[in-house]
């Protein structure tokens, strides 16, 4: 570090810092805040995290989790906290601590356990998270950088200092590296042996994410894209990994003669979760989207993969040089929509009306930014009734621009009113628990799936069998309907 940053650095140190006990440790942290303003910090993250996420609307099984995070926290380093839990309707496949004992497991993760114990393992990890204050020092650890680089950066001139919900929106999320994230196993691991569950079942949590990893792989070679990783600890399987396997023995010492597992307690509970996306956000079947409450549907190019984000739809193509955006946003003015898109996009040229039976709308060619940089890309807007869809459409160059302009064409005219006989397919798939028969295989359950893509390894991996397991006669295993 050059010696001025380090003066800076210092002097920041010098006049901020604060000392707080450390639960874990019993020793002191160097950090920023008190206990109170670290409850207060999670506090206001949790009402701006609410804002993006919608709460999964089954208040059994909300409560169900509830009750195993009041019996891990029990027995946790700051039994004296009260914890808050919030099961996210989300499909991605996570866990996530704030700071202050803000817990959120999302339905997504949940999907993929086969028992009690392995969710007590998700939510111990967690509460290993906010024991060790983790939030707090990923946020002092954040807040030095962002002031160091506002102190720097105003001697130039420029601006540089990040939001602090950044935190939430970035470290929090993504986990908090190795040794923070093994900190959060011996202590979950210690949680679960206090409290009845096996500790072992942090293995098998583990395992679960590293099959979805090794899944996402397959996916991302098929799709051209860098594969995704829950925390990305983990090189081999979490049974090789020796300091895991310190973890988890290290907590045995703790734990009782119960041996809680309850699976046919949480199969049931979980029998009729939604899997994937839910009907408030839209579904996507194969290269259609349905949405019931918009009573819409839309058709994107076939073989496409489509991103079904909170805020927008977005489209790539195999190799990544095609792209679609489909936004939803109010109307506040009576316009025609060419007089909309002429207003919104200076330079709009090759103009032509889209009718349908349902909408009405305008489409044409300008130039601006896109994530190829700028480029030339056909936007459109259609109106239904208030709102209006504005739809960016883009290739990599010129070349694949006119190949590809015709599909996107396609599926701007494709934005139709849901039919009758389309309401089934805006209906989110859901979990169905039943019994295995003699000679059932998930090669041949895969068959009668409404799974639309690599329906064997995702019935896999929901039973705990991916790779190659295959189900045993009599045995509860779950299947998407």
């Amino acid at each position: 570090m050059p010696r001025l940053f380090a003066l800076l650095l210092l002097s920041i140190l010098s006049f901020s810092y604060g000392c707080a006990s450390n639960p874990v440790t019993g020793g002191s942290d160097l950090v920023l805040m008190t206990e109170e303003q670290e409850i207060a910090m999670g506090r206001k993250y949790h009402q701006e995290l609410l804002k993006q996420y919608q709460v999964y609307q089954d208040p059994e099984l909300q409560a169900y989790v509830s009750a195993i995070v009041e019996e891990l926290a029990s027995s946790s380093h700051r039994d004296q906290l009260l914890f808050h839990v919030t099961l996210l309707d989300s499909p991605q496949v996570n866990a996530f601590a704030l700071p202050g004992g803000y817990i959120y497991i999302t339905r997504g993760i949940m999907a993929y356990m086969n028992s009690e114990a392995e969710l007590a393992g998700v939510l111990g990890h967690e509460i290993g998270h906010v024991t060790a204050r983790h939030g707090v020092r990923q946020h002092t650890a954040s807040t030095l950088t962002s002031m160091l680089a506002k102190i720097i950066t105003s001697s130039v001139g420029t601006y540089g200092v990040s939001d602090l919900t950044n935190v939430a929106g970035t470290a929090l999320l993504r986990g908090y590296g190795r040794e923070h994230e093994l900190e959060a196993d011996r202590l979950g691991a210690e949680y679960l042996a206090r409290s009845g569950y096996d500790p072992e079942k942090m293995i098998d949590v583990v395992a679960i994410l590293k099959s979805q990893e090794e899944f996402d792989k397959q996916l991302a070679e098929e799709e051209n894209r860098e594969p995704r990783a829950y925390h990305g600890l983990f090189s081999s399987h979490p049974k090789n990994d020796q300091r895991l396997q310190e973890v988890i023995r290290a907590a045995k010492k703790y734990r009782s003669e119960d041996n809680i597992d309850r699976q046919d307690r949480f199969l049931q509970l979980t029998d009729g979760m939604v899997l994937g996306s839910n009907t408030s956000n839209g579904i996507t079947r194969n290269n259609q989207f349905y949405h019931k409450d918009l009573g819409i549907s839309l058709s994107f190019p076939q073989g496409w993969r489509i991103d079904n984000l909170n805020d927008r739809l977005i489209a790539n193509n195999k190799d990544n040089d095609g792209f679609i955006q489909v936004v939803l946003n109010d109307r506040n003015k009576r316009m025609a929509p060419k007089e909309y898109l002429k207003k919104r996009f200076k330079g709009l040229r090759d103009g032509q009306e889209i009718k349908s039976a349902s909408f009405q709308g305008y489409t044409g060619i300008t130039s601006g930014k896109t994530p190829f940089g700028k480029r030339k890309m056909r936007v459109a807007a259609i109106y239904q009734e208030k709102k209006v869809y504005l739809i960016f459409s883009v290739a990599k160059n010129a070349m694949l621009m006119k190949q590809y302009d015709p599909a996107f064409l396609a599926t701007i005219r494709s934005l139709n009113k849901l039919r009758t006989d389309q309401l089934h397919l805006a209906e989110p798939q859901r979990i169905k628990l039943i019994t295995a028969k003699k000679g059932d295989t998930f090669a041949s359950l895969a068959k009668h799936s409404s799974l639309s893509s690599h329906a064997e390894e995702q019935l896999r991996l929901l039973n705990g069998r991916y790779p190659t397991g295959e189900p045993t006669a009599g045995q509860q295993i779950k299947i998407v309907e």
